[in-house]
């Protein structure tokens, strides 16, 4: 997730660490914030791989800048890894939100499509967080409040998401954005 996002970032446009690390932050803070002592090995690793370059650049009123810049290469993987997500990243919420944030870098709409597709099909599973036995509880089956509105405000997520994302399947299958 963390190196989907670098490269997702550095497509828009060319950033330092710290202002990489503000909009990683920005898009999955929220869950887990996103420490230097994790971001810049990530960094260091896609640089390795060719994957994105880095230039100095003198600071404005302090020490030089390092400034970073997806490589060819690191466009090709950002669309790679777009088009082909990890199960995982179709599944979990917070690894969605992060494919999704970049989603619009792979260019072919079918493409485009085909990710939203699978994360239909997950989505029009039945699940749910509590079971009895193997069979999923429904919100108006629990007498714990607590539970039913966590069920509750999940299907009010699942609904509008499933919504969405069929409205945006049958756009991108018709041609338009």
């Amino acid at each position: 997730m963390l190196e989907l996002a670098i490269l997702g970032f550095l497509y828009d446009a060319p950033l330092h660490g710290y202002e990489l690390r503000k909009r990683i932050t920005a898009l999955t803070g929220h869950v887990k914030p996103v420490a230097e002592s994790t971001l810049y090995p990530a960094i260091k690793r896609l640089e390795k791989a060719d994957l994105l370059a880095r230039a100095t650049q003198p600071g404005s009123v302090a020490a030089p800048r390092h400034v970073l810049t997806l490589t060819e290469t690191g466009r090709n993987e950002l669309c790679r890894r777009l088009a082909e997500p990890a199960q995982r990243d179709i599944t979990d919420e917070n690894r969605w939100f992060t494919v999704l944030a970049f989603l619009r870098h792979l260019d072919d709409p079918s493409a485009q499509a085909a990710v939203l597709r699978r994360r239909l099909a997950f989505l029009e599973e039945p699940a749910s967080f509590f079971y009895s036995g193997d069979r999923p509880l429904r919100a108006e089956e629990l007498d714990d409040p607590f539970r039913r509105g966590i069920l509750t405000i999940a299907r009010a997520t699942s609904r509008a998401e499933l919504a969405w994302l069929r409205a945006t399947i049958d756009s991108l299958d018709a041609g338009s954005p």
